[in-house]
């Protein structure tokens, strides 16, 4: 059996250099990688040619700069495996993963898997308080590959891979955000088998709160794209940022019009969220920056998602199924 990572890359040199590095620490390397370069001002051409001179095999392509998905699509035409794996750029690779991924594959074969993603012990506070809200259940990031499953299993790009026989029948990905969640869509409803492995991979995630709540916030426009692109896609889970949002603005008038106590809820539920932060990291100010994360998560997220639904669906302002599918590039 044998993988072909595939990584799409766009001025990030330096994780890049740890990415492989961590690659070229695997127990078994039983796969090839392939880095596509999506018109970078910065490209890592050298790092990919003294992995390969240490022994690694890589595979460097430069192109124009088209968007991630595109880049995805060129490094698959051009993989030789029998499995296309995904990782972003921002991914340390823990030394056992294709070991337990192929034993995982022989013990239950499926067409398309994907696991959860955790901190590093290197990475920066910022990064540790992000990546709490980003797998905690309060803030419904624990959904996303954990045991706790509120909705079915949509493996990500930063954990991701399916067979050659997916690729040849459902296509490549489309450019758009989310487009991971498109992709997984698309796999289960061509009939093929979609397995979470709890085989997880280290992700830096944005470094920042700012391009933070811009990440998320593009989460939750992309939302309301899905729900064109797929009308039943939407659950109740997708709602809850909003349901946040809104509650929290209707706390504060009550707390500043009516009576502070509206406020007790808000506290109790930040309270809940820095405790449960702290008995995961043990780490004081990881659990106090991990308050305004979740904050930042769920408003980030429900802001984008009710503008959005507010213009495309309410409104009616946005584009239809028919455009929605046209404007995306590939199947």
């Amino acid at each position: 059996m044998k993988f072909s990572i595939i990584v799409p890359v766009y001025n990030r040199i330096d994780e890049v250099h740890e990415l492989l590095a961590s690659l070229e620490a695997q127990s078994v390397k039983n796969f090839e990688v392939i880095l596509v370069e999506d018109g970078s001002t910065e490209p890592c051409g050298d790092e990919a040619e003294a992995a390969s001179a240490r022994g690694l095999d890589v595979k460097y392509f430069f192109k124009a700069n088209e968007g991630r998905s595109i880049a995805r699509n060129y490094g698959m035409e051009r993989a030789d495996g029998d499995y296309l794996v995904f990782f972003d750029s921002d991914c340390v690779i823990p030394p056992d993963y294709f070991k337990n991924l192929e034993k995982e594959l022989a013990r239950k074969p499926v067409d398309c898997f994907g696991g959860p993603d955790a901190a590093h012990e290197s990475f920066s506070d910022t990064q540790k308080a992000i990546n709490y809200s980003m797998t905690s259940f309060l803030t419904t990031g624990g959904i996303r590959g954990g045991k706790i499953q509120l909705e079915k299993f949509v493996p990500r790009t930063f954990n991701m891979g399916f067979s050659r026989g997916v690729y040849e029948r459902v296509g490549g990905f489309r450019e758009m955000f989310s487009e991971d969640i498109d992709m997984s869509t698309r796999i289960r409803n061509a009939g093929f088998s979609i397995g979470l492995m709890q085989n997880p991979v280290w992700h830096k995630r944005r470094v920042d709160f700012r391009k933070f709540f811009r990440q998320v916030y593009v989460f939750g426009k992309s939302r309301v794209t899905l729900k064109l692109l797929y009308p039943g896609s939407l659950k109740a889970v997708h709602l809850l940022p909003a349901v946040f949002v809104l509650g929290v603005v209707a706390l504060i008038l009550l707390g500043i019009f009516v009576s502070p106590w509206f406020l007790l809820p808000l506290g109790v539920y930040f309270l809940a969220v820095f405790a449960g932060a702290l008995i995961a990291t043990r780490r004081l100010k990881i659990a106090a920056m991990s308050v305004p994360a979740a904050i930042i998560q769920l408003g980030g997220y429900g802001i984008g998602f009710i503008q959005d639904y507010t213009t495309k669906i309410l409104l009616g302002r946005g584009r239809n199924l028919d455009e929605e599918i046209i404007m995306r590039k590939g199947k």
